[in-house]
Order: C-alpha cells, then sequence, then structure tokens
C-alpha cells in the first residue's frame, strides 16, 4: 500500500483537475481529462462550465468555441446535466437503457406510453422543439411538490433524454432545445459492453479525481474491483484507504493559481476538501443574504496545492465591469500569494471582457 505525505495527496488531486501549470490543449480535450464539466446556468460571474474550463484554459478559451462543439461538431453532448466528450456516448449506453431508476418514473412512463410516442413523432416531424412546443396530451399528469409538477411534456422529455431517445441538439438563453437522438448522437459509434464500460468509466474516474475515497468511485453500474483500476494508499493526517491513479504520481507538480466554479468538480466533495485540504467552503447562493459568511457565489482560490480563500466577485454588465465585494483570506496571505492572486482576478475580468473595480 501506498504511503502519501498531505501534499503529495493533494498535488495528486490539483494535477489530475488540470489545475497546474501544464494546461491542456482544447476544450475537448480538457472536457476528456474531467470526464464532465457542470452546465450550472447561474453567471453571477459566468456560467459554470465557461468558468470552470477558464479556468483551465486560460484566456484563449471562447464560449463560442463551445457551443460550436455541442451544437456544429456533435463533439461534445449533454446529458444529465453536464456536457460530456461524445467519444464517452458508447461508455453510458447501457445507463441510458436503465433510466428511469425511480420506479415511480418507470411507472409513470409506462401509464403515458402513447404520450410518449406523440412527443417523439412530433420531433420526427418538426424537432428540434422546446417543451413548450409539445402539446400536453398526457395520460397521467406528473405530481409533485416542486415545480415538476403537472409539467409533463418537459418531464416526458427528461426521461427521454436520459433514456437515450431523445437528445439536447442546444441550448440558449430561451432554455434547451431538443431533438430524436439519432439527429444530434453521431451514427457508427462502436458498441461496448457493460463490463467494458464500467471498468472503462472507473479507470477514467479515477484518473480524473487523481485520489478517493471508494464511496466517490463506486456506482451500480460500475461494479467493479476497485483494485483493478487504482491503488490503495494511506494519506498522511487522515484515516482509512484512499484509491490515487499511480500514473500521475511521478509527475513533477508545476502550481499555479486559479479561480474556482463553485460547482467545480474540484470543491465538489466536501468531505475531501476538508480532509486533504482542511478547507471550509460551501455554496450560499440558496441562503438569505444576512447568512452568508463569504457571498452569494464565492469562488474557491486555490493557491498551488492550498486552498487560501475566497473571492466574492460579480459581473455588472451593464457598467461594464467586475466588481470585488471581499476576498476571504482563510490564512495570513504572504505579498507573493495576494499579487497572484491579484493577477489572477485582473486575468478573469479582461477574459470576461469587462474592466476590475472595488
Amino acid at each position: 500500500m501506498l504511503s502519501l505525505s498531505r501534499q503529495d495527496a493533494r498535488r495528486l488531486a490539483v494535477s489530475a483537475q488540470l489545475l497546474d501549470q501544464r494546461r491542456p490543449a482544447g476544450i475537448v480535450e480538457t472536457i476528456d481529462a474531467l470526464m464532465y464539466v457542470n452546465i450550472e446556468p447561474t453567471a453571477a460571474v459566468a456560467p459554470s462550465a465557461d468558468l470552470i474550463l477558464w479556468s483551465r484554459l486560460g484566456w484563449p478559451y471562447d464560449p463560442t468555441d463551445l457551443t460550436r462543439l455541442v451544437e456544429v461538431d456533435r463533439a461534445v453532448f449533454e446529458w444529465d446535466g453536464f456536457y460530456r466528450p461524445m467519444a464517452d456516448l458508447p461508455l453510458l449506453r447501457h445507463e441510458m437503457a436503465a433510466r428511469p431508476r425511480s420506479s415511480r418514473a418507470r411507472s409513470w412512463l409506462a401509464a403515458n406510453d402513447r404520450f410518449r410516442e406523440e412527443v417523439l413523432a412530433q420531433l420526427e416531424a418538426q424537432g428540434p422543439l422546446r417543451a413548450s412546443q409539445i402539446p400536453d396530451t398526457a395520460q397521467q399528469s406528473w405530481r409533485s411538490t416542486g415545480w415538476t409538477n403537472n409539467r409533463n411534456s418537459m418531464q416526458m422529455l427528461e426521461i427521454l433524454v436520459a433514456r437515450g431517445e431523445v437528445a439536447i441538439s442546444r441550448r440558449d438563453a430561451a432554455g434547451r432545445v431538443f431533438d430524436l437522438a439519432e439527429r444530434v448522437y453521431p451514427s457508427g459509434m462502436p458498441t461496448v459492453s457493460p463490463v467494458d464500460a464500467g471498468r472503462e468509466r472507473a479507470v477514467r474516474r479515477i484518473g480524473s479525481m487523481g485520489i478517493a475515497r471508494a464511496k466517490s468511485l463506486s456506482r451500480v453500474y460500475e461494479a467493479v474491483e476497485l483494485d483493478d483500476v487504482a491503488e490503495a494508499a494511506t494519506v498522511e493526517g487522515t484515516n482509512g484507504v484512499w484509491w490515487v491513479d499511480s500514473s500521475v504520481l511521478n509527475g513533477n507538480f508545476l502550481p499555479r493559481t486559479a479561480l474556482l466554479s463553485p460547482f467545480d468538480r474540484m470543491v465538489f466533495d466536501r468531505a475531501r476538501l476538508e480532509e486533504l485540504f482542511e478547507f471550509e467552503y460551501l455554496l450560499e447562493m440558496y441562503k438569505p443574504a444576512a447568512a452568508r459568511r463569504w457571498g452569494y457565489f464565492a469562488l474557491p482560490i486555490l493557491h498551488g496545492d492550498q486552498f487560501v480563500g475566497k473571492l466574492d466577485a460579480k459581473v455588472d454588465r451593464k457598467a461594464g465591469v467586475l466588481r470585488v465585494q471581499a476576498m476571504h483570506e482563510d490564512t495570513r496571505w504572504s505579498r507573493g500569494v495576494r499579487d497572484d492572486v491579484e493577477r489572477e482576478i485582473s486575468a478573469l475580468a479582461s477574459w470576461l471582457g469587462v474592466e476590475l473595480a472595488r
């Protein structure tokens, strides 16, 4: 079993997430290495996908390039709330076939088989379409206590996308546009067995995380032995077993400073964040303003292999400025750390095409 210092473990995680100086070459390469990129559209600073990609690629990243890759080149696709490389579609087919997961949704789909056929027929004849353009002819209404209650056309489209029968053709300020999957997904893609798909996804998952607990790696469709795809390790100052991608261990770590989206996968696993980085973080956009410690959309600040604070900033497009409302230092910053963080904030404003205001 490997024995890692906490610093080595942190550097492994940072390198796997493409957050050291060795920046990736392009958007598809980045999404491929990360496996997927969150699509949360909240844009206090920038939409999450754009912020995630900018934090890896830097100034060359242009959101219009991502749009082209999704809508024209079909090299990237949207599924289950994430952008994914199209090359991964064969690895997801078995999971798609098992959707929807809940018995309630499966029962609703069975009760609305005629509605399903009508939705598919309309997309075939008139697609691409928005959910609002699909007539609600459901035999049984979808009931919930949330926003999906009685929104039958959207609920049917969500299920059909999850199943791989329908796909998201594009999205814009008005929302998503749907079409038959066969008109969005490329034809002639290889067929991969469930066992091979599960193993490949497990290998890619640990590769994209660098180091993780077994719980973070296990999924029903990835029923593989962890010691077949990763190496067991202990980490100084923590209890229990970690699993690592040992292929990353021999690389030289080249630190840099990065501002991350609150939805970045680097900070998504809060337990790992606290164990390895001793960093407390919580997205506070859903909290009342008076209850927030760091701000509505505070960006975690990564400096080398440590998280050093949070940036509370907001873009004011009308005024053409990025307003820095607060910089929260988790520990007292040295002059060098402060200079690096300031440079990254200036780079963010420049990439956004606005002036920096304090």
